[in-house]
């Protein structure tokens, strides 16, 4: 949405008044900050960053007698592993929203294309928490319905499916 925004925007730059200037400074913002999520995230879930960690850790631990265990020793390791944390925070939700939302959208996507399929489950994760376990419930009988009944979708029972399973694997032999 940005990027379309930001391609107007510079066609239209003159006549922009201030409130779309500061959009725009906001779009630029979030762009920013998705690529470097998605650099960082991409770097910072590594076996090197991983194994950075531990030696930094391995160093901090070695040279504890050198420093005689002091608070200020003590003191370096709890806030470099307060800070990190905090910041990492928000680099993971913003890559899990990211995924998320793109997983939506390709499930959106199926449902829409398939015929048979319930056009109402697109875009479930704007619904109540009251909504979705009542849908899950929903779901839940319909799938117990079917267990008790032996069928799939098609109407066909697990006995038939596998004996037609078995078949198609000795005639291949």
């Amino acid at each position: 949405m940005c990027v379309a925004n930001h391609n107007m925007m510079t066609m239209q730059k003159e006549t922009l008044k201030p409130q779309e200037k500061s959009r725009d400074f906001f779009c630029v913002a979030s762009d920013a900050f998705r690529f470097f999520a998605k650099r960082s995230s991409r770097m910072l879930g590594s076996a090197w960053a991983f194994a950075t960690a531990i030696l930094i850790i391995l160093i901090w631990g070695v040279t504890g007698p050198m420093f005689h265990y002091s608070d200020t020793w003590q003191l370096i390791i709890n806030t470099g592993t307060t800070i990190v944390t905090f910041l990492m925070v928000f680099l993971i939700q913003n890559t899990q929203n990211r995924d998320a939302k793109a997983a939506h959208l390709k499930l959106d996507e199926l449902i829409r294309a398939l015929k048979g399929a319930r056009n109402e489950l697109i875009d479930l994760e704007t619904l109540t928490d009251e909504d979705l376990t009542s849908l899950e419930k929903q779901f839940s009988r319909v799938r117990k319905k079917a267990e008790r009944n032996g069928n799939d979708r098609g109407g066909k029972t697990r006995a038939n499916r596998a004996e037609r399973a078995s078949k198609d694997i000795q005639a291949r032999h």
